[in-house]
């Protein structure tokens, strides 16, 4: 399992590493990110609320996240004359 390790980092960076490390895997897989933030649990779950993945805390500062939404493609800009 991924480890993204954020002690010692502020929100949003805990937030941000991990929807980075996101990105590079499957729906269904886990990764585990270490932060003793303690804004990044409320932070956390409302993160996972808004794109439709899950956190499980498994300690103070560990928590296992999940990805199951779906990768959303980006939209093309469009540029307008």
């Amino acid at each position: 399992m991924k480890v993204v390790d954020c002690l010692g980092s502020r929100c949003p960076i805990p937030i941000i590493q991990t929807s980075k490390a996101l990105k590079d895997l499957a729906q269904g897989e886990s990764l585990r990110l270490l932060a003793d933030d303690p804004a990044t649990q409320p932070d956390l779950h409302a993160w996972a609320r808004m794109t439709g993945n899950r956190v499980e805390i498994l300690g103070p500062t560990e928590f296992k996240v999940t990805k199951e939404a779906p990768d959303r493609e980006r939209p093309e800009k469009r540029l307008s004359n």
